[in-house]
């Protein structure tokens, strides 16, 4: 389902949900609307297109106006439906940054399942995720992105490249909507603004470190793809957390 509270001129949020023992786990994809069709920034998980199909509809897009997805790293809950986006749009461009690309297109193993963090997994953990990264396409990328980059999206947009929690996290600016969209780089708990969360980041130092490259910016909106909305003082918070990093 999409939030519409979560909708600005040309920028909106949808929702789909993780099954968890807990629950559903909601995350947060995004849809940005321009002349050229729809951009979507990352795309679930393995197992939710269908939900993310019914989302679209919901705004009133069809799998025909997509024109590119923007993959903000490299993760099974981002880059999971993948194929079947290519398999609806075979022409679809698939944008990432150039340190996610070689494990995006399979060249490399994904890092959190590095025979290492294998070896870290439960019996029918590692069973599930074997059977999710068996779902996984080749995927040949359109366009690699670094950091500074202005995208030519609506209203611009700028590539802010925020390694730790993979090689090639990005976080994504809109400075003309004050918006920042932080992916796995900052989450939502408990209604307040936190880092990325260690067990899921490999380099969890140089994750901290990249949160001073998100202080300075003008922010009135952060969106986690973990968590959602943040709107109470996001620069100040961002700035906390940087400084409690050092």
């Amino acid at each position: 389902m999409t939030n519409p509270a979560n909708s600005t001129n040309s920028i909106t949020v949808l929702q789909l949900h993780i099954p968890t023992p807990s629950g559903k786990n909601p995350i947060f994809p995004v849809m940005l609307r321009g002349e050229d069709g729809i951009t979507l920034v990352d795309t679930g998980m393995i197992g939710q297109f269908a939900e993310l199909q019914s989302s679209l509809e919901q705004e009133g897009v069809q799998l025909s106006d997509i024109k590119r997805v923007i993959i903000t790293h490299q993760d099974i809950d981002h880059i999971g439906n993948l194929g079947a986006l290519l398999d609806a749009i075979p022409d679809l461009e698939i944008w990432a940054h150039a340190a996610e690309i070689p494990y995006i297109t399979g060249e490399k193993p994904l890092i959190k399942f590095t025979p290492e963090r294998r070896a870290m997994l439960s019996a029918p953990v590692l069973a599930l995720a074997d059977q999710l990264l068996m779902q996984l396409p080749e995927v040949n990328i359109s366009r690699t992105l670094a950091d500074g980059d202005m995208l030519p999206l609506p209203n611009g947009c700028q590539v802010i490249h925020t390694p730790g929690h993979t090689p090639g996290h990005i976080c994504l600016y809109f400075p003309e909507q004050q918006f920042l969209l932080a992916a796995d780089e900052l989450r939502v708990v408990d209604d307040e603004l936190v880092g990325p969360a260690p067990p899921a980041t490999p380099d969890m130092p140089e994750a901290l470190r990249s949160l001073k490259k998100l202080t300075g910016l003008t922010i009135q909106k952060v969106l986690c793809y973990h968590g959602g909305e943040f709107t109470t003082a996001p620069e100040q918070r961002i700035a906390e957390l940087a400084e409690d990093a050092e």
